[in-house]
């Protein structure tokens, strides 16, 4: 099994202890998002890989020594200000921290996500071409892989507009981007790729890739994985044990979060003790062993 943490929630930037402690008890406990009722229990020793997808990863550095587990981590880096990003942490932190993660799970493990990309009169094209050039120059030595999204007519989006602006993207302006971010990463020796994403931009110099592909799970476990079911996606299956509407991170673009008393109601209700992220188990609820 290969364990997602997470494309709910960032649990790493706001539970990593609560993680830690679940993984030091030896198993999660996770609910199903469309059937409440549902518990699906996954023991860590079913697990092959984990992933872990943040915003910030300071929070779980000094734990990572501790797991005895393949690791792979997807950090999100963006341009964006706090009119975008609320709650995410200086950008300049971020940066320190992935160098730190380079050295602990390894360069080939570590994926950089230029994700969303949308633009409007602040953000411009320009704008984004001289902030991914700036961030791959500051992160040379420390990361190989660059994954690059377009943002997505989410709920949060819509109900966000107003203050997002969004402006659509030309051909043109996928030209721009794709000629100038493949450029830099190709002049510090990294790979740019989309996943899952209409425009690839291979034309101008991205590779075809996935964010979680076969041959890299294959290469860590020795194991072949299924292809994820859930999308179109060629990325192998991965087991999310977030929870929506739990991230305080508050990105106004995000498609995980759309309700923000919601999200401080789930925050409300988390306990760093339960085995679930988000409230106790009950006594009626159907617990079934994930494997």
């Amino acid at each position: 099994m290969i364990l997602f943490v997470s494309g709910r929630t960032d649990v790493v930037a706001f539970y990593s202890s609560w993680f830690m402690k679940r993984y030091n008890e030896g198993f999660v406990d996770v609910r199903n998002p469309f059937n409440p009722k549902l518990v699906s229990r996954i023991n860590f020793s079913d697990v092959d890989v984990i992933v872990f997808c943040t915003k910030n990863p300071l929070p779980i550095i000094d734990d990572l020594k501790t797991i005895d587990k393949p690791i792979i981590f997807h950090v999100t880096l963006t341009p964006y200000k706090n009119d975008i990003e609320p709650n995410v942490p200086n950008k300049e932190l971020i940066i320190a921290a992935i160098k730190k993660l380079s050295d602990i799970v390894g360069i080939d493990n570590l994926y950089i996500r230029y994700d969303p990309i949308f633009i409007n009169e602040q953000y411009t094209i320009e704008y984004h071409k001289k902030a991914f050039a700036k961030m791959i120059k500051l992160l040379d030595g420390y990361v190989k892989h660059i994954i690059v999204s377009f943002i997505d007519d989410y709920k949060n989006v819509r109900n966000n507009m107003s203050i997002l602006k969004i402006k659509d993207l030309s051909d043109y302006d996928y030209e721009e981007i794709g000629k100038s971010f493949s450029e830099s990463a190709k002049e510090h020796g990294m790979t740019v790729q989309t996943c899952f994403e209409d425009r690839n931009l291979v034309e101008y110099g991205f590779i075809q890739g996935d964010c979680m592909p076969k041959e890299l799970a294959f290469k860590l476990t020795g194991k072949r994985f299924p292809k994820w079911k859930a999308r179109n996606c060629n990325c192998v299956e991965m087991v999310d044990i977030g929870v929506y509407n739990s991230c305080k991170h508050f990105c106004k673009y995000c498609y995980a979060n759309y309700n923000e008393q919601l999200v401080n109601k789930n925050r409300s209700e988390h306990d760093s003790n339960s085995s679930l992220l988000v409230g106790h188990l009950n006594e009626d609820d159907v617990i079934k062993r994930r494997s």
